[in-house]
């Protein structure tokens, strides 16, 4: 049986395509994304303008090539912050449908942040150990406090990237004061957050989806994390070295300060010249630096995880295992 996965995200759209086998295990056979940037010129009005529109629709029918080819059986497709908040998310609902017959299911932010668990469990080994699961978005950040056998605390907060950048408009490079701003609306803001934080006192970061993989490209194309990073200084479910076959990668906090250095301190040229930086990232990379740092120092965070799995293999989780349950 193949299943396809599109994840309507604000930034992205991205498409997994696996194969469920008869011993219950899955391979996958493709991942890939489009960007789209559907909040661009809108999010902060709560519409998909017209462009982003197109460009949505068109990621869409580019997606679509892929799952014919792969003869998929079942197309899945969620959507997330910027269709959900839009007036107009429904109209590019039904515009999907009637142009490709793909039946959209717009998630609320409760239901994202448990995808994007499920997702970071076939990747991470949480063990017992509190984590903090951070899922960055163009729309809405996903938090999540969670070990491998539940979830403790989650939520979503309206403070995705796009939505961040376009509310704020910050210089380039960003000032200091812009900073202190971007952070004093992060902490009034999440404040259910902080309390929650306090009170399980998770000590492990584990970020998933785009913001995170261009950090950790980033740090391993600038020679700050190497094979070894972390050696001798991590939490009892991971091995010492990063394996590029495994599907998450342990970034040096340390590291990771020098790289939020070097970022804020950028301009978009500078940031676009960067190995490892991926272009559609180059503006809102610097406000996911600072709210990545602001986490970091607000709950002394000891350790770092950037998982390669996020909501689309979460969504897969759940939909095979629904399956098993009705079979």
């Amino acid at each position: 049986m193949r299943y396809a996965i599109l994840d309507l995200g604000t930034n992205t759209f991205n498409l997994l395509v696996i194969e469920s086998g008869p011993d219950g295990g899955n391979k996958i056979l493709l991942s890939r994304k489009v960007p789209v940037k559907l909040g661009e010129d809108g999010i902060t009005k709560g519409k998909i303008s017209d462009k982003a529109f197109e460009r949505g629709l068109a990621a869409i029918e580019n997606h679509m090539k892929y799952i014919k080819n792969h003869k998929v059986d079942q197309t899945h497709a969620f959507a997330t912050s910027a269709i959900r908040s839009a007036t107009n998310g429904l109209s590019f609902v039904r515009t999907v449908y009637q142009k490709f017959n793909i039946g959209i299911q717009i998630i609320s932010g409760d239901k994202e942040a448990e995808l994007i668990y499920l997702g970071v469990k076939q990747a991470v080994d949480m063990g017992d150990r509190k984590n903090l699961i951070l899922d960055i978005g163009g729309g809405s950040n996903e938090l999540i406090i969670a070990d491998d056998n539940k979830i403790f605390w989650k939520k979503s907060f309206p403070l995705g990237m796009a939505r961040m950048l376009e509310q704020f408009r910050p210089s380039d490079p960003i000032m200091n004061d812009e900073i202190q701003s971007l952070e004093k609306h992060f902490r009034k803001s999440m404040k259910c957050f902080i309390d929650a934080a306090m009170e399980h006192k998770p000590d492990i970061l584990v970020g998933s989806s785009g913001s995170f993989d261009t950090f950790r490209a980033l740090l391993t194309e600038s020679g700050y994390e190497t094979s070894d990073t972390c050696s001798g200084n991590e939490p009892g479910n991971y091995p010492t070295g990063n394996d590029p076959h495994l599907p998450y990668y342990r970034i040096d906090p340390e590291n990771f300060r020098r790289l939020f250095k070097r970022l804020v301190e950028s301009d978009a040229g500078e940031r676009l010249s960067m190995k490892g930086m991926d272009p559609m990232r180059v503006e809102m990379i610097v406000i996911a630096a600072i709210f990545v740092n602001f986490i970091i120092r607000e709950l002394n965070i000891r350790h770092m995880i950037q998982s390669d799995y996020s909501l689309k293999e979460g969504a897969v989780a759940e939909i095979l295992n629904r399956h098993i349950l009705s079979a």
